[in-house]
Protein backbone atom coordinates (compact mmCIF):
# COMPACT_ATOMS: atom_id res chain seq x y z
CA UNK A 1 0.00 0.00 0.00
CA UNK A 2 1.72 3.44 -1.09
CA UNK A 3 0.88 5.70 1.44
CA UNK A 4 2.83 8.87 1.93
CA UNK A 5 5.47 7.67 -0.50
CA UNK A 6 6.03 4.50 1.53
CA UNK A 7 5.24 0.90 0.85
CA UNK A 8 3.90 -0.74 3.92
CA UNK A 9 2.05 -4.10 3.63
CA UNK A 10 1.07 -5.55 0.45
CA UNK A 11 0.41 -4.63 -1.82
CA UNK A 12 -3.29 -4.04 -2.89
CA UNK A 13 -5.25 -6.05 -5.37
CA UNK A 14 -8.60 -5.25 -4.65
CA UNK A 15 -8.10 -1.59 -6.86
CA UNK A 16 -10.02 -1.29 -9.81
CA UNK A 17 -8.06 -1.80 -12.91
CA UNK A 18 -6.59 0.89 -14.95
CA UNK A 19 -7.86 0.16 -17.90
CA UNK A 20 -11.72 0.19 -16.96
CA UNK A 21 -12.77 4.16 -17.91
CA UNK A 22 -15.42 6.37 -18.23
CA UNK A 23 -16.77 9.93 -19.57
CA UNK A 24 -18.07 10.59 -16.09
CA UNK A 25 -15.98 11.99 -13.79
CA UNK A 26 -16.46 10.97 -9.87
CA UNK A 27 -18.99 13.05 -7.66
CA UNK A 28 -17.32 16.35 -6.09
CA UNK A 29 -18.96 15.94 -2.77
CA UNK A 30 -16.19 17.81 -1.17
CA UNK A 31 -15.95 21.11 -3.35
CA UNK A 32 -13.11 19.82 -5.30
CA UNK A 33 -11.86 21.78 -8.49
CA UNK A 34 -11.64 19.90 -11.51
CA UNK A 35 -8.48 20.55 -13.98
CA UNK A 36 -8.29 19.00 -17.65
CA UNK A 37 -4.70 18.00 -18.18
CA UNK A 38 -3.97 17.63 -21.65
CA UNK A 39 -2.26 14.05 -22.30
CA UNK A 40 1.08 14.16 -21.78
CA UNK A 41 1.25 18.02 -20.76
CA UNK A 42 1.91 19.61 -17.85
CA UNK A 43 -0.45 20.41 -14.72
CA UNK A 44 -2.10 23.99 -15.21
CA UNK A 45 -4.75 26.56 -14.34
CA UNK A 46 -5.97 28.67 -11.90
CA UNK A 47 -6.35 26.89 -8.25
CA UNK A 48 -9.42 29.71 -7.57
CA UNK A 49 -12.98 29.54 -7.66
CA UNK A 50 -15.47 31.92 -7.89
CA UNK A 51 -19.19 32.16 -6.44
CA UNK A 52 -21.71 35.22 -6.52
CA UNK A 53 -22.62 35.92 -3.60
CA UNK A 54 -24.80 38.78 -4.30
CA UNK A 55 -21.61 40.43 -5.35
CA UNK A 56 -20.12 39.71 -2.34
CA UNK A 57 -17.87 36.94 -2.10
CA UNK A 58 -15.36 35.87 -5.49
CA UNK A 59 -13.54 32.83 -3.65
CA UNK A 60 -13.87 31.01 -0.88
CA UNK A 61 -11.24 32.93 1.03
CA UNK A 62 -13.22 35.50 0.69
CA UNK A 63 -17.00 33.64 1.99
CA UNK A 64 -15.16 31.97 4.74
CA UNK A 65 -13.97 35.44 6.47
CA UNK A 66 -17.58 36.76 5.96
CA UNK A 67 -18.87 33.45 8.04
CA UNK A 68 -16.53 34.65 10.50
CA UNK A 69 -17.68 38.34 10.38
CA UNK A 70 -20.98 36.66 11.05
CA UNK A 71 -19.72 34.36 13.99
CA UNK A 72 -18.57 37.85 15.70
CA UNK A 73 -22.22 39.30 15.60
CA UNK A 74 -24.53 39.11 18.73
CA UNK A 75 -27.44 37.07 17.83
CA UNK A 76 -25.23 34.57 15.48
CA UNK A 77 -22.28 34.12 18.24
CA UNK A 78 -25.55 33.28 20.44
CA UNK A 79 -26.78 30.45 18.68
CA UNK A 80 -23.53 29.15 17.65
CA UNK A 81 -22.89 28.65 21.02
CA UNK A 82 -25.47 26.89 21.91
CA UNK A 83 -25.22 24.66 18.92
CA UNK A 84 -21.81 23.35 19.80
CA UNK A 85 -22.41 23.58 23.64
CA UNK A 86 -24.99 21.26 22.63
CA UNK A 87 -22.85 19.01 20.30
CA UNK A 88 -19.60 18.98 22.27
CA UNK A 89 -20.32 18.33 26.20
CA UNK A 90 -16.94 18.63 28.59
CA UNK A 91 -16.54 16.99 31.36
CA UNK A 92 -13.66 16.85 33.68
CA UNK A 93 -12.96 13.47 33.85
CA UNK A 94 -15.09 11.68 30.51
CA UNK A 95 -13.30 12.30 27.19
CA UNK A 96 -16.08 14.15 24.77
CA UNK A 97 -16.29 11.56 22.62
CA UNK A 98 -15.54 8.15 22.47
CA UNK A 99 -14.92 5.38 20.04
CA UNK A 100 -17.67 2.01 19.88
CA UNK A 101 -16.36 -1.18 18.32
CA UNK A 102 -19.45 -3.64 19.34
CA UNK A 103 -20.59 -4.35 16.23
CA UNK A 104 -17.22 -5.31 14.52
CA UNK A 105 -17.52 -9.49 15.21
CA UNK A 106 -14.73 -10.56 12.90
CA UNK A 107 -12.12 -9.03 14.95
CA UNK A 108 -10.19 -10.06 18.06
CA UNK A 109 -10.07 -8.08 21.08
CA UNK A 110 -6.37 -7.56 20.90
CA UNK A 111 -6.96 -5.29 17.90
CA UNK A 112 -9.89 -3.71 19.33
CA UNK A 113 -7.33 -2.79 22.23
CA UNK A 114 -4.99 -1.22 19.83
CA UNK A 115 -7.65 0.51 17.63
CA UNK A 116 -9.25 1.65 21.03
CA UNK A 117 -5.64 3.09 22.45
CA UNK A 118 -4.73 4.78 18.83
CA UNK A 119 -7.91 6.82 18.67
CA UNK A 120 -7.21 7.64 22.24
CA UNK A 121 -3.37 8.74 21.19
CA UNK A 122 -5.59 11.01 17.95
CA UNK A 123 -7.72 12.63 20.35
CA UNK A 124 -3.89 13.53 22.45
CA UNK A 125 -2.86 14.74 18.90
CA UNK A 126 -5.82 17.16 18.67
CA UNK A 127 -6.07 18.07 23.03
CA UNK A 128 -9.07 17.52 22.07
CA UNK A 129 -10.24 17.14 25.53
CA UNK A 130 -9.41 20.59 26.12
CA UNK A 131 -10.11 22.44 22.41
CA UNK A 132 -12.88 20.34 21.84
CA UNK A 133 -15.06 23.71 21.89
CA UNK A 134 -12.64 25.84 19.09
CA UNK A 135 -12.50 22.90 17.27
CA UNK A 136 -15.73 22.16 16.57
CA UNK A 137 -16.62 25.47 16.48
CA UNK A 138 -13.82 26.25 13.47
CA UNK A 139 -15.19 23.29 11.45
CA UNK A 140 -18.71 24.79 11.71
CA UNK A 141 -18.37 28.48 11.05
CA UNK A 142 -15.36 27.69 8.23
CA UNK A 143 -17.61 25.17 7.02
CA UNK A 144 -13.97 22.93 6.45
CA UNK A 145 -11.22 21.88 8.24
CA UNK A 146 -8.17 20.95 7.13
CA UNK A 147 -4.88 19.39 9.37
CA UNK A 148 -1.57 18.66 8.24
CA UNK A 149 -0.83 14.94 9.19
CA UNK A 150 2.99 14.89 9.93
CA UNK A 151 4.94 12.01 9.97
CA UNK A 152 8.29 11.00 10.62
CA UNK A 153 9.90 9.67 6.90
CA UNK A 154 12.70 8.23 8.52
CA UNK A 155 10.50 5.57 10.64
CA UNK A 156 6.90 6.08 9.24
CA UNK A 157 6.20 2.75 11.37
CA UNK A 158 5.69 5.17 14.43
CA UNK A 159 2.42 6.60 12.97
CA UNK A 160 1.71 10.32 13.58
CA UNK A 161 3.89 12.34 14.97
CA UNK A 162 1.90 15.82 15.05
CA UNK A 163 -1.50 17.54 13.71
CA UNK A 164 -1.42 21.10 12.60
CA UNK A 165 -4.39 22.75 11.99
CA UNK A 166 -4.21 24.86 8.35
CA UNK A 167 -6.30 27.82 7.74
CA UNK A 168 -8.95 26.31 5.29
CA UNK A 169 -8.39 29.89 3.58
CA UNK A 170 -4.73 29.05 2.35
CA UNK A 171 -5.58 25.74 1.51
CA UNK A 172 -7.86 23.61 -1.33
CA UNK A 173 -8.20 20.11 -3.07
CA UNK A 174 -7.93 19.92 -6.56
CA UNK A 175 -8.43 17.09 -8.90
CA UNK A 176 -6.70 16.64 -12.28
CA UNK A 177 -8.40 14.92 -15.19
CA UNK A 178 -5.93 13.38 -17.64
CA UNK A 179 -7.08 13.37 -20.93
CA UNK A 180 -6.48 10.19 -23.53
CA UNK A 181 -4.01 10.78 -26.18
CA UNK A 182 -5.47 12.35 -29.77
CA UNK A 183 -5.78 9.00 -31.36
CA UNK A 184 -8.43 7.59 -28.89
CA UNK A 185 -10.49 11.14 -29.13
CA UNK A 186 -13.91 10.92 -30.18
CA UNK A 187 -15.15 11.65 -33.46
CA UNK A 188 -16.63 14.71 -31.62
CA UNK A 189 -13.42 15.92 -30.73
CA UNK A 190 -14.29 15.41 -27.39
CA UNK A 191 -12.27 13.67 -24.73
CA UNK A 192 -12.62 10.49 -22.51
CA UNK A 193 -10.33 11.45 -19.30
CA UNK A 194 -7.84 8.83 -18.52
CA UNK A 195 -6.97 9.11 -14.88
CA UNK A 196 -7.38 11.45 -12.00
CA UNK A 197 -5.30 12.88 -9.83
CA UNK A 198 -6.15 14.62 -6.16
CA UNK A 199 -3.78 16.58 -4.32
CA UNK A 200 -3.98 19.78 -2.09
CA UNK A 201 -2.94 22.60 -2.97
CA UNK A 202 -1.49 25.05 0.00
CA UNK A 203 -0.39 29.29 -0.72
CA UNK A 204 0.54 31.04 2.38
CA UNK A 205 -1.08 34.25 0.79
CA UNK A 206 -4.32 32.47 -0.11
CA UNK A 207 -6.06 30.94 -2.49
CA UNK A 208 -6.60 33.59 -5.26
CA UNK A 209 -7.36 33.68 -9.02
CA UNK A 210 -3.96 34.25 -9.98
CA UNK A 211 -3.76 32.91 -13.73
CA UNK A 212 -1.29 30.83 -13.04
CA UNK A 213 -0.56 27.56 -11.26
CA UNK A 214 2.58 28.06 -9.54
CA UNK A 215 0.88 29.54 -6.52
CA UNK A 216 1.28 27.77 -4.00
CA UNK A 217 2.46 24.13 -2.54
CA UNK A 218 1.44 20.52 -3.98
CA UNK A 219 0.63 18.51 -1.52
CA UNK A 220 -0.15 14.94 -1.55
CA UNK A 221 -3.92 13.64 -0.43
CA UNK A 222 -2.90 11.00 2.07
CA UNK A 223 -0.67 13.97 4.13
CA UNK A 224 -3.96 16.44 4.93
CA UNK A 225 -7.15 15.58 6.81
CA UNK A 226 -9.56 17.41 5.58
CA UNK A 227 -13.28 17.36 6.70
CA UNK A 228 -16.14 19.61 5.36
CA UNK A 229 -19.80 20.24 6.18
CA UNK A 230 -21.06 18.50 3.10
CA UNK A 231 -23.36 21.35 1.98
CA UNK A 232 -22.35 22.36 -1.44
CA UNK A 233 -24.08 25.22 -3.65
CA UNK A 234 -26.23 25.04 -6.66
CA UNK A 235 -23.08 24.26 -9.24
CA UNK A 236 -21.88 21.60 -6.35
CA UNK A 237 -18.50 23.23 -6.89
CA UNK A 238 -17.80 25.13 -3.54
CA UNK A 239 -18.59 23.99 0.45
CA UNK A 240 -20.64 25.68 2.00
CA UNK A 241 -20.67 26.87 6.26
CA UNK A 242 -23.62 25.82 8.43
CA UNK A 243 -23.96 29.57 8.77
CA UNK A 244 -24.65 30.12 4.63
CA UNK A 245 -28.64 30.57 4.83
CA UNK A 246 -28.73 33.14 7.74
CA UNK A 247 -26.36 35.37 5.43
CA UNK A 248 -29.45 37.25 4.32
CA UNK A 249 -31.78 37.01 7.55
CA UNK A 250 -28.41 38.72 9.00
CA UNK A 251 -28.09 41.34 6.29
CA UNK A 252 -32.12 42.46 6.65
CA UNK A 253 -31.99 42.56 10.37
CA UNK A 254 -28.95 44.58 10.51
CA UNK A 255 -29.94 47.12 8.14
CA UNK A 256 -33.58 47.39 9.44
CA UNK A 257 -31.61 47.89 13.13
CA UNK A 258 -29.98 50.52 11.60
CA UNK A 259 -32.88 52.25 10.04
CA UNK A 260 -34.69 51.82 13.47
CA UNK A 261 -32.29 53.68 14.77
CA UNK A 262 -31.56 56.63 12.47
CA UNK A 263 -35.43 57.15 12.54
CA UNK A 264 -35.74 57.07 15.88
CA UNK A 265 -32.78 59.94 16.39
CA UNK A 266 -34.19 61.42 13.05
CA UNK A 267 -37.74 61.67 14.46
CA UNK A 268 -37.21 61.87 18.09
CA UNK A 269 -37.61 65.55 18.76
CA UNK A 270 -39.32 68.21 17.41
CA UNK A 271 -37.13 70.40 15.07
CA UNK A 272 -38.03 74.28 13.34
CA UNK A 273 -38.74 75.85 9.97
CA UNK A 274 -37.77 78.85 8.83
CA UNK A 275 -39.36 80.45 6.02
CA UNK A 276 -37.12 83.26 5.50
CA UNK A 277 -38.43 85.73 3.26
CA UNK A 278 -35.30 86.55 1.20
CA UNK A 279 -37.60 89.81 -1.28
CA UNK A 280 -35.99 90.56 -4.64
CA UNK A 281 -32.52 89.61 -3.48
CA UNK A 282 -30.56 87.68 -6.14
CA UNK A 283 -30.01 84.38 -5.72
CA UNK A 284 -26.26 84.63 -4.43
CA UNK A 285 -27.08 87.19 -1.96
CA UNK A 286 -30.49 85.26 -1.25
CA UNK A 287 -27.64 82.71 -0.04
CA UNK A 288 -25.31 84.60 1.74
CA UNK A 289 -28.71 86.00 3.59
CA UNK A 290 -29.82 82.96 4.50
CA UNK A 291 -27.15 81.32 5.94
CA UNK A 292 -26.20 84.55 8.31
CA UNK A 293 -29.79 84.21 9.55
CA UNK A 294 -28.61 80.62 10.27
CA UNK A 295 -25.92 81.52 12.28
CA UNK A 296 -27.19 84.18 14.04
CA UNK A 297 -30.18 82.22 15.33
CA UNK A 298 -27.51 78.97 15.95
CA UNK A 299 -24.92 81.00 18.24
CA UNK A 300 -25.53 79.76 21.55
CA UNK A 301 -23.36 81.41 24.49
CA UNK A 302 -23.15 78.56 26.90
CA UNK A 303 -21.14 78.27 30.13
CA UNK A 304 -18.70 75.46 31.06
CA UNK A 305 -18.76 74.57 34.48
CA UNK A 306 -15.00 73.26 34.11
CA UNK A 307 -13.97 75.85 33.10
CA UNK A 308 -15.46 78.64 33.98
CA UNK A 309 -15.42 79.90 30.34
CA UNK A 310 -18.27 81.48 28.12
CA UNK A 311 -17.74 79.21 24.96
CA UNK A 312 -19.63 79.13 21.47
CA UNK A 313 -21.69 76.13 21.22
CA UNK A 314 -22.79 75.49 17.56
CA UNK A 315 -22.06 71.20 17.71
CA UNK A 316 -25.29 70.51 16.01
CA UNK A 317 -26.41 66.73 14.51
CA UNK A 318 -26.67 67.37 10.95
CA UNK A 319 -30.13 65.03 11.42
CA UNK A 320 -31.20 67.53 14.51
CA UNK A 321 -30.77 70.70 12.87
CA UNK A 322 -33.90 72.77 11.92
CA UNK A 323 -34.66 73.33 8.34
CA UNK A 324 -33.87 77.02 6.59
CA UNK A 325 -36.11 77.97 3.70
CA UNK A 326 -35.92 81.17 1.61
CA UNK A 327 -38.89 82.29 0.64
CA UNK A 328 -39.37 85.22 -2.60
CA UNK A 329 -41.45 88.53 -2.38
CA UNK A 330 -45.11 87.90 -3.02
CA UNK A 331 -45.64 85.23 -1.04
CA UNK A 332 -46.09 84.60 2.99
CA UNK A 333 -43.48 87.04 5.17
CA UNK A 334 -41.04 85.08 7.40
CA UNK A 335 -42.96 82.01 8.86
CA UNK A 336 -41.41 79.55 12.14
CA UNK A 337 -43.44 76.47 12.00
CA UNK A 338 -42.71 72.99 14.32
CA UNK A 339 -42.27 69.51 12.64
CA UNK A 340 -43.69 67.10 14.82
CA UNK A 341 -41.68 64.12 16.05
CA UNK A 342 -42.83 60.39 15.66
CA UNK A 343 -45.30 59.04 17.29
CA UNK A 344 -44.69 55.15 16.44
CA UNK A 345 -40.98 55.30 18.07
CA UNK A 346 -42.25 51.92 20.63
CA UNK A 347 -42.64 49.87 16.80
CA UNK A 348 -40.60 46.72 17.22
CA UNK A 349 -42.27 44.00 15.47
CA UNK A 350 -40.38 44.58 11.92
CA UNK A 351 -37.00 43.71 13.85
CA UNK A 352 -38.52 40.89 16.39
CA UNK A 353 -40.12 38.85 13.00
CA UNK A 354 -36.45 39.39 10.96
CA UNK A 355 -34.12 38.35 14.72
CA UNK A 356 -37.05 35.00 14.82
CA UNK A 357 -36.00 34.23 11.03
CA UNK A 358 -32.61 34.34 11.48
CA UNK A 359 -32.99 31.96 14.84
CA UNK A 360 -34.82 29.66 12.29
CA UNK A 361 -32.17 29.75 9.31
CA UNK A 362 -29.49 28.64 12.06
CA UNK A 363 -32.03 25.82 13.15
CA UNK A 364 -31.99 26.69 17.10
CA UNK A 365 -35.84 26.61 18.45
CA UNK A 366 -36.39 30.50 19.21
CA UNK A 367 -37.30 29.17 22.42
CA UNK A 368 -33.85 28.85 23.71
CA UNK A 369 -32.81 32.10 22.79
CA UNK A 370 -35.71 34.47 24.60
CA UNK A 371 -34.42 34.65 28.29
CA UNK A 372 -37.35 34.76 29.66
CA UNK A 373 -38.48 30.70 28.48
CA UNK A 374 -38.13 28.54 31.12
CA UNK A 375 -36.06 25.57 29.71
CA UNK A 376 -38.21 22.55 31.02
CA UNK A 377 -35.84 19.18 31.79
CA UNK A 378 -39.01 16.76 32.00
CA UNK A 379 -40.45 13.43 30.70
CA UNK A 380 -39.42 12.97 27.38
CA UNK A 381 -42.89 13.08 26.10
CA UNK A 382 -43.19 16.52 27.20
CA UNK A 383 -39.82 17.81 24.45
CA UNK A 384 -41.70 20.07 22.06
CA UNK A 385 -41.02 19.81 18.17
CA UNK A 386 -38.59 22.69 17.94
CA UNK A 387 -36.59 20.47 20.45
CA UNK A 388 -36.72 17.28 19.27
CA UNK A 389 -35.82 18.42 15.37
CA UNK A 390 -32.47 20.13 17.39
CA UNK A 391 -31.54 16.82 18.97
CA UNK A 392 -31.74 15.21 15.30
CA UNK A 393 -29.80 18.49 13.74
CA UNK A 394 -26.96 17.91 16.78
CA UNK A 395 -26.72 14.09 15.83
CA UNK A 396 -26.18 14.94 12.29
CA UNK A 397 -23.70 17.16 12.96
CA UNK A 398 -21.72 15.23 15.05
CA UNK A 399 -22.01 12.34 12.16
CA UNK A 400 -20.47 14.54 9.80
CA UNK A 401 -17.77 15.80 12.45
CA UNK A 402 -16.34 12.22 12.89
CA UNK A 403 -15.43 12.04 9.65
CA UNK A 404 -12.26 13.52 10.82
CA UNK A 405 -11.61 10.89 13.34
CA UNK A 406 -12.44 8.53 10.48
CA UNK A 407 -9.69 9.81 8.28
CA UNK A 408 -6.90 10.35 11.41
CA UNK A 409 -7.52 6.67 12.36
CA UNK A 410 -7.14 5.15 8.92
CA UNK A 411 -4.06 6.83 8.57
CA UNK A 412 -2.46 5.42 12.23
CA UNK A 413 -3.54 2.61 11.96
CA UNK A 414 -2.08 1.87 8.41
CA UNK A 415 1.19 3.59 9.22
CA UNK A 416 1.60 1.17 12.35
CA UNK A 417 0.34 -1.87 10.70
CA UNK A 418 -2.39 -2.67 12.48
CA UNK A 419 -5.11 -3.67 10.37
CA UNK A 420 -4.62 -3.55 6.15
CA UNK A 421 -6.40 -1.49 3.92
CA UNK A 422 -8.72 -4.39 2.87
CA UNK A 423 -9.49 -5.10 6.96
CA UNK A 424 -10.45 -0.72 7.29
CA UNK A 425 -13.04 -1.24 4.41
CA UNK A 426 -14.45 -3.76 5.99
CA UNK A 427 -14.61 -2.34 9.13
CA UNK A 428 -15.01 1.36 9.11
CA UNK A 429 -18.88 0.99 8.33
CA UNK A 430 -19.21 -0.70 11.79
CA UNK A 431 -17.17 1.99 13.81
CA UNK A 432 -19.11 4.65 15.83
CA UNK A 433 -19.00 7.41 18.22
CA UNK A 434 -20.39 7.79 21.30
CA UNK A 435 -20.78 12.04 22.27
CA UNK A 436 -20.93 12.81 25.97
CA UNK A 437 -24.31 14.34 26.92
CA UNK A 438 -25.07 16.63 29.38
CA UNK A 439 -24.89 15.51 32.88
CA UNK A 440 -28.08 16.89 34.43
CA UNK A 441 -30.34 16.17 31.26
CA UNK A 442 -28.77 12.62 30.33
CA UNK A 443 -29.31 11.93 33.90
CA UNK A 444 -32.90 12.12 34.07
CA UNK A 445 -33.80 10.66 30.59
CA UNK A 446 -31.38 8.04 31.72
CA UNK A 447 -33.64 7.06 34.72
CA UNK A 448 -36.74 7.09 32.20
CA UNK A 449 -35.39 4.85 29.74
CA UNK A 450 -34.21 2.59 32.81
CA UNK A 451 -37.40 2.41 34.11
CA UNK A 452 -39.11 1.35 31.11
CA UNK A 453 -36.40 -1.52 30.44
CA UNK A 454 -36.88 -2.55 34.29
CA UNK A 455 -40.74 -3.01 33.04
CA UNK A 456 -39.97 -4.29 29.59
CA UNK A 457 -37.71 -6.88 31.46
CA UNK A 458 -40.18 -7.83 33.82
CA UNK A 459 -42.66 -8.80 31.40
CA UNK A 460 -40.29 -10.68 28.75
CA UNK A 461 -38.28 -12.65 31.96
CA UNK A 462 -41.21 -15.51 31.83
CA UNK A 463 -40.13 -15.85 28.62
CA UNK A 464 -36.30 -16.19 28.83
CA UNK A 465 -34.83 -19.42 27.89
CA UNK A 466 -38.13 -20.58 25.85
CA UNK A 467 -38.51 -18.06 23.41
CA UNK A 468 -35.38 -15.39 23.68
CA UNK A 469 -32.11 -16.35 25.11
CA UNK A 470 -30.51 -14.51 28.01
CA UNK A 471 -28.01 -12.57 25.50
CA UNK A 472 -30.47 -12.07 23.33
CA UNK A 473 -32.34 -10.07 26.19
CA UNK A 474 -29.29 -8.06 27.75
CA UNK A 475 -28.22 -7.02 23.85
CA UNK A 476 -32.03 -5.82 22.45
CA UNK A 477 -33.57 -5.09 25.88
CA UNK A 478 -31.66 -4.13 28.54
CA UNK A 479 -29.60 -2.44 25.55
CA UNK A 480 -25.93 -3.70 26.96
CA UNK A 481 -22.67 -3.37 25.17
CA UNK A 482 -20.28 -6.33 24.43
CA UNK A 483 -18.11 -4.20 26.82
CA UNK A 484 -20.96 -4.10 29.63
CA UNK A 485 -21.97 -7.56 29.78
CA UNK A 486 -18.26 -8.62 29.72
CA UNK A 487 -17.88 -6.14 32.68
CA UNK A 488 -21.14 -7.63 34.39
CA UNK A 489 -20.21 -10.99 34.10
CA UNK A 490 -16.70 -10.26 35.47
CA UNK A 491 -18.29 -8.42 38.75
CA UNK A 492 -21.36 -11.23 39.15
CA UNK A 493 -18.72 -13.80 39.14
CA UNK A 494 -16.35 -11.80 41.53
CA UNK A 495 -20.05 -11.19 43.83
CA UNK A 496 -20.68 -14.99 43.52
CA UNK A 497 -17.10 -16.32 44.97
CA UNK A 498 -17.11 -13.54 47.55
CA UNK A 499 -20.55 -14.59 48.61
CA UNK A 500 -19.60 -18.67 48.58
CA UNK A 501 -16.66 -17.35 50.94
CA UNK A 502 -18.96 -15.81 53.45
CA UNK A 503 -21.50 -18.65 53.45
CA UNK A 504 -18.27 -21.31 53.93
CA UNK A 505 -17.06 -18.91 56.86
CA UNK A 506 -20.45 -18.68 58.05
CA UNK A 507 -20.62 -22.63 58.26
CA UNK A 508 -17.56 -23.11 59.73
CA UNK A 509 -18.44 -20.37 62.60
CA UNK A 510 -21.74 -22.65 62.96
CA UNK A 511 -19.52 -25.91 63.52
CA UNK A 512 -17.52 -23.97 66.14
CA UNK A 513 -20.31 -22.60 68.05
CA UNK A 514 -21.77 -26.27 67.88
CA UNK A 515 -18.78 -27.77 69.40
CA UNK A 516 -18.02 -25.38 71.88
CA UNK A 517 -22.29 -26.26 73.31
CA UNK A 518 -21.30 -30.22 73.13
Amino acid sequence: MQLFGFQIGKAKDDEQPKTVQSFVPPPSSDGTMDIMQEYGGAYGGAFGTALDMEGAAKNEAALITRYRTMASQPECERAIDDIINEAIVSDEQDAPVSIVLDQIETMPEQIKDKIRDEFEYILDLLNFNSNAYDIFRNWYVDGRLYYHIMVDSASPRKGIQELRYVDPRKMKKVRTLKRNSAAQAQPNGQFVPKEYVEYFVYAERGMVNTGTSNIGVKVAPDAIAYCHSGIRDAHNRMVMSNLHKAIKPLNQLRMLEDATVIYRLARAPERRIFYIDVGNLPKAKAEQYLRDMMAKHKNKLVYDANTGEIRDDRKFMTMLEDYWLPRREGGKSTEITTLPGGQNLGELDDVMYFRKKLYESLNVPVSRLETETQFNLGRSSEITRDELKFSRFINRLRNRFTELFMILLERQLLLKGIITKKEWKEIKGQIYYDFLEDNHFAELKNAEIMQGRMQLLGDIDQYAGKYFSVEWIRKNVLMQTEDEIEEMDEQMATEAEMAQDMGGMEDESGMDSDMEER
